[in-house]
């Protein structure tokens, strides 16, 4: 994305536009590669037929970075969801937004508003983007519904806990992929990878591609998968 572009997509006189034109475009190349990765990995996603994929693009700590760093990663995914939106409704792929949107721009959640909905029907592939997410945020946000929805102390199991979460009515995860060799999960989806597998690439995520994917796959079918069981002699058994 050029400087013009990014000016064309900030309204004239506004706020973005200031930000725009400070910005120092040599720092940017690493995220515009980004969504090459995310085109590549939500593609290859959906002609495999897996049923949810989740990518971490924002986190509440991301907030922390520089203003004019935030404004352009903003600026990167209108464009990309703009750019992309056709594909998602070729391949038949539900779009979906998890995390604290409300802090967003208004014209953001306005663009994130309008693919949730011309994607709501789609029956393929559940593609979600973490936005201003985090694990912990998560879960405290269930606890606040569950007591605002007056459920009671003794009736409250780990199911009923579950349908307040932002994924709530979704499956949890069977794999969890680390790029760039990072070796802690960056309070990513706490309560729904309790059991998920891990798997770490070396790879920086703009540079993961479908390869890296199908690698992350292959390795994953070949794990043992016991929920904390134990198999004897072989058999596989589940607790």
């Amino acid at each position: 994305m050029s400087l013009a572009e990014m000016l064309a997509a900030a309204p004239p006189g506004s706020p973005e536009e200031t930000l725009v034109r400070q910005l120092d475009f040599s720092r940017l190349p690493r995220h515009r590669a980004g969504i090459d990765a995310v085109r590549d990995t939500v593609e290859t996603s959906a002609r495999l037929g897996l049923p949810v994929l989740t990518l971490y693009a924002f986190s509440v700590e991301n907030w922390k970075r520089p203003e004019t760093e935030v404004s352009a990663l903003m600026g990167l995914l209108k464009h990309y969801l703009r750019l992309e939106l056709r594909s998602l409704l070729k391949n038949n792929i539900r779009f979906r937004i998890i995390g604290q949107p409300e802090r967003l721009a208004p014209e953001i959640r306005a663009e994130l508003s309008d693919a949730e909905q011309r994607t709501q029907a789609n029956t393929g592939l559940q593609f979600n983007i973490a936005l201003n997410y985090g694990g912990r945020a998560e879960i405290v946000d269930a606890a606040r519904q569950a007591i605002r929805a007056g459920v009671d102390p003794e009736a409250l199991d780990e199911r009923t806990f579950a349908s307040f979460l932002y994924t709530a009515g979704q499956p949890d995860p069977d794999l969890l992929i680390r790029t760039s060799g990072e070796l802690r999960v960056s309070n990513f989806l706490l309560w729904q990878i309790a059991y998920a597998e891990i798997w770490v690439t070396d790879a920086l995520w703009p540079d993961f591609r479908a390869r890296h994917l199908l690698e992350a796959l292959v390795d994953y079918q070949k794990r043992d998968r016991r929920y904390g069981g134990v198999a004897p002699s072989g058999d596989r058994v589940i607790g």
